[in-house]
């Protein structure tokens, strides 16, 4: 064998020597590679991947899990929780004659609202004019005689002032009227009919409306018209927007005949001008 074949047959060796260390070096590693492949395969084969999605199980997802949310509570249940525990009820004793002229005294109710850390209450004039005597009840119970401290005849407004305080003493919030649009929600919460606490809901018909009371009184002006039903006993109850603030209150409510019953339109004092006329400006 000539030098040339010889150095050939030599570098032939010292490649297959170097080949062979590297399979030797590399046959754990691939024999790893081979047992994790073979492991994926069985598993895939014992838990196949579920099947795609079609579009009619998307819309079965998400008509199931919209059946099963809780819905959001109604706004009129906000506004009540809101302005409950400001509600009063507004009762009086007014001059009558009995019998053969006999002194007998008669009775009246209406509604108010606390406007401010004194329990002072916001109503209506015509609920406590010609009172022997006037009582409030909050909404925690506590009855006291009251007071007219503060009357406004063109607006058909007083406040009264009690003798005696509530445990708790929660002022309503003053909204502003202004800031309404005709078709915005309106609610009423009184004691219509003497049914206490009492909630109806409607929308804003109309402002700068004029009333002219069935006692004969002078006309009043500027004032919200709304359509949640009011009856006798609401009269001095707030009016509320959706937030529970009140943006007026309750003066009376239209009838073309002589029935003392809503037929779709009310009217109240706007609470800008209303709680001025008591002392009280609304905070905006």
């Amino acid at each position: 064998m000539d030098e040339s074949a010889a150095n050939r047959f030599y570098a032939w060796q010292r490649s297959l020597h170097r080949f062979r260390n590297l399979i030797q070096r590399a046959a754990p590693t691939l024999l790893g590679v081979l047992i994790t492949l073979a492991a994926l395969g069985i598993y895939n084969h014992l838990f196949p991947p579920p099947e795609p999605l079609s579009i009619n199980d998307v819309n079965e997802t998400v008509v199931q899990a919209m059946a099963s949310a809780t819905p959001m509570p109604a706004y009129s249940s906000y506004v009540y929780q809101v302005i409950r525990p400001s509600l009063v009820l507004v009762q009086v004793e007014t001059p009558g004659e009995g019998t053969e002229g006999e002194a007998q005294h008669g009775a009246g109710l209406g509604s108010g609202v606390v406007i401010d850390a004194n329990a002072s209450v916001l109503t209506s004039l015509h609920v406590v004019t010609n009172s022997l005597a006037i009582t409030v009840t909050f909404a925690d119970g506590t009855a006291s005689p009251a007071q007219v401290v503060s009357a406004r005849p063109e607006l058909d407004i007083a406040l009264l002032s009690p003798a005696r305080l509530p445990g708790v003493i929660v002022p309503a919030v003053l909204g502003n009227p202004r800031a309404m649009q005709v078709g915005d929600e309106a609610y009423v919460v009184g004691h219509p009919l003497g049914l206490y606490g009492s909630m109806s809901a409607g929308i804003i018909s109309g402002f700068d409306r004029t009333f002219r009371p069935p006692n004969g009184g002078p006309p009043l002006e500027g004032l919200i018209q709304f359509d949640a039903a009011v009856n006798p006993g609401n009269s001095g109850g707030p009016l509320l927007n959706r937030e529970g603030h009140v943006v007026g209150i309750v003066t009376g409510l239209a009838n073309p005949t002589d029935e003392n019953f809503f037929i779709g339109i009310g009217f109240a004092v706007p609470i800008t001008v209303a709680a001025g006329g008591g002392g009280e400006i609304p905070p905006y």
